[in-house]
């Protein structure tokens, strides 16, 4: 029997109610729905939403308190997001009220914290530019026990094995949590793409041939 969303994920499903493009769970909470349960604690809700939808984020949340982040401003800016065309890798924090990114007093907040990440390509999932890795979006997005359009296990642990040096803790929990219900030719991809963009990293030892 697997357990609903959490309230933080079916809250912001909840907000997304209406929203036209495409949109999937991924991050820490995506491991969690394949495994129909909550597995540890999450400081956020991460929403993929295509780079090219980027302005149906901004209409569907007119009058929010959202934070953009990309190449053409600070890491640490706190400046609201005026709707401008953020170029990739990008994000969107949609912030508490109580969050230290929050400078918009009369905005409206979110019960709690998520934030949007811009994926790139069009047909395909565009998951890294050097070395180029694009997967079809039926293939890296599927529904999960939850019922929630979500990335793919082997798409998540992916994304934990090369965005983080070194791998941080709660990446380690979530490959340890999903390894088990990789199928094989999911181990096999994993595997593959791991090798192609970090030769030597340490989760490979997990995935033999």
């Amino acid at each position: 029997m697997f357990d609903s969303p959490s309230q933080p994920v079916s809250y912001v499903r909840d907000l997304l109610d209406g929203f036209g493009p495409p949109w999937f769970l991924c991050g820490g909470w995506a491991a969690d729905s394949w495994l129909g349960r909550q597995s540890r604690d999450h400081a956020d809700v991460d929403i993929g939403v295509f780079h090219d939808d980027q302005k149906a984020i901004f209409e569907h949340f007119e009058g929010w308190a959202l934070i953009a982040h990309d190449p053409n401003v600070p890491d640490d800016t706190k400046e609201p997001w005026n709707g401008r065309r953020l170029d990739p890798p990008a994000h969107i924090h949609v912030t508490t009220r109580t969050s230290n990114l929050s400078t918009l007093p009369d905005a409206t907040h979110s019960a709690y914290e998520f934030e949007f990440l811009l994926a790139e390509g069009s047909g395909d999932w565009i998951l890294r530019q050097t070395p180029y890795l694009a997967v079809p979006r039926d293939r890296a997005i599927r529904p999960s026990p939850w019922g929630l359009p979500t990335a793919t296990p082997p798409v998540i642990l992916y994304f934990k094995a090369v965005s983080d040096d070194p791998i941080r803790r709660q990446d380690e929990q979530d490959f340890h949590t999903l390894l088990p219900i990789l199928d094989q030719e999911e181990r096999d991809w994993l595997r593959e793409s791991l090798a192609t963009a970090h030769p030597h990293h340490p989760w490979l030892r997990h995935l033999p041939t």
